[in-house]
């Protein structure tokens, strides 16, 4: 596809009729967003976003770790067949200015060169940090409405439903209005940028822009089938192949933790439990065709009618676990689609970064596999609008789908002036300066 440019289109564009959006703004997928915090797609969906933080589970003691693991699978039950969501967990360089300002100023006194000595201290900790790497954890749901009139009491509903039960983990959470998701939007279609975003709702009557205006970036590049550029910087939009046999509740963390600019998502859709036992039901009784046909094989050249391929054993056996885990045990069946985006400054930094998160799925036994020629699809997808464009799902159970456990350790780090230095996080290697008093 060409390159989109966020300029207007020209008069005698019109007389060509080309498929696919033409301008940047089209390329981002909604119509607008409202001042609470509603979006509307262009599907005719309403969505919301309930940011979230951390809680320590990385270092919690194995049995509240899992007890976490349990009330994470509990919130996943919560969610039907009719409400899809979509877990964004967004790692993005902080601006100077906005973390890490470690400015103690001199008194002329008798202390000033402990004061200084101070400071170079906590400038040479910052230097060891993570980089002024902020990880953004995010909920999007959405729900189909006539009108946004329609689809707000169902959203607030389901709002407070999510945020009760983030409650119950321990896990603070609040709804984003709509300036906050706009700013988290052109942060992701801004990659590598450090401009700030201005924008004020009262900014839209006066210019007469819309919403899309204000995020767009200057240019889409898609024409390459295995990376894009957004501006000036690079990108590339993967998904996970998870063929390990077991999963580790490490894998989504060590992506986390990783000293990058990155956006890892996963589509949640839950399956209809009758649909999903009748399916399992059937694929059975196939499976069970399958092997009297061997046996008969088996019996008309003569040998062991017990002898059967080693892969109608094992499917037959693993299909049998599930359809009891589904039917007694409160597992549910998921459809989860995984995407993981990189960046870079360069085209040889952004290669670096990928075969990093390579290393990292490897390491569990699972492949991340390029989306070629839907890197346009994968990083609309990534967007936290909780609409996806990839149909490449794979079928998980509550607890396979809850081994991605979203937390790590809590952050603690107040920017105050009587925040005091304490160390560095041994999980996140961010710092730790907190006010006692509050």
């Amino acid at each position: 596809k060409e390159a989109k440019q966020a300029a207007p289109k020209q008069a005698g564009d019109k007389s060509r009729k080309q498929a696919g959006p033409q301008t940047a703004q089209q390329t981002i997928p909604f119509r607008e967003m409202f001042r609470d915090g509603v979006c509307r797609l262009n599907n005719g969906v309403y969505t919301k976003t309930v940011e979230f933080e951390d809680i320590n589970y990385q270092l919690a003691q194995a049995e509240d770790q899992s007890a976490i693991f349990d009330g994470w699978s509990s919130f996943l039950n919560y969610f039907d067949s009719a409400l899809p969501f979509q877990l964004s967990f967004i790692n993005h360089r902080s601006r100077p200015e906005s973390k890490y300002t470690v400015n103690i100023a001199p008194r002329h006194d008798e202390f000033d060169s402990i004061r200084a000595e101070y400071v170079e201290m906590l400038e040479n900790q910052i230097a060891k940090s993570n980089n002024g790497i902020v990880r953004t954890k995010l909920i999007t749901f959405g729900v189909p409405a006539d009108s946004v009139k329609g689809a707000r009491p169902r959203l607030e509903r389901i709002e407070a439903d999510i945020m009760g039960n983030f409650k119950q983990l321990g896990v603070q959470s609040r709804p984003l209005p709509g300036r906050e998701r706009l700013e988290i939007l052109h942060g992701q279609l801004h990659p590598g940028g450090r401009e700030p975003f201005t924008f004020t709702w009262e900014q839209i009557p006066q210019t007469g822009m819309t919403t899309k205006d204000f995020i767009a970036p200057t240019s889409f590049d898609f024409r390459r089938g295995r990376f894009f550029k957004v501006g000036a910087t690079w990108g590339a939009a993967s998904y996970l192949q998870i063929t390990a046999s077991e999963l580790s509740d490490k894998l989504l963390a060590e992506l986390l933790e990783l000293d990058t600019e990155m956006i890892v998502t996963m589509h949640i859709q839950t399956v209809d439990q009758s649909k999903a036992i009748k399916t399992i039901k059937r694929k059975i009784t196939d499976l069970q065709k399958m092997t009297i046909e061997e046996q008969k094989k088996a019996v008309r050249a003569g040998y062991d009618m017990d002898i059967i391929p080693s892969d109608l054993a094992t499917y037959g056996k693993d299909a049998k676990a599930l359809l009891k885990e589904l039917q007694s045990q409160n597992e549910r069946m998921f459809m989860v689609t995984f995407l993981i985006m990189n960046t870079g400054r360069t085209e040889q930094e952004l290669e670096n970064n990928v075969f990093q998160a390579q290393s990292i799925a490897q390491k569990h036994n699972c492949n991340l596999r390029r989306l070629d020629f839907q890197q346009e699809q994968g990083l609309m997808s990534s967007l936290p609008l909780a609409q996806n464009l990839i149909e490449i799902r794979r079928g998980l159970t509550t607890s396979s789908t809850a081994i991605f456990v979203p937390f790590t350790t809590q952050e603690l780090f107040q920017n105050g002036k009587e925040a005091l230095y304490y160390g560095i996080n041994a999980l996140s290697n961010n710092l730790i300066m907190v006010d006692r008093k509050l």
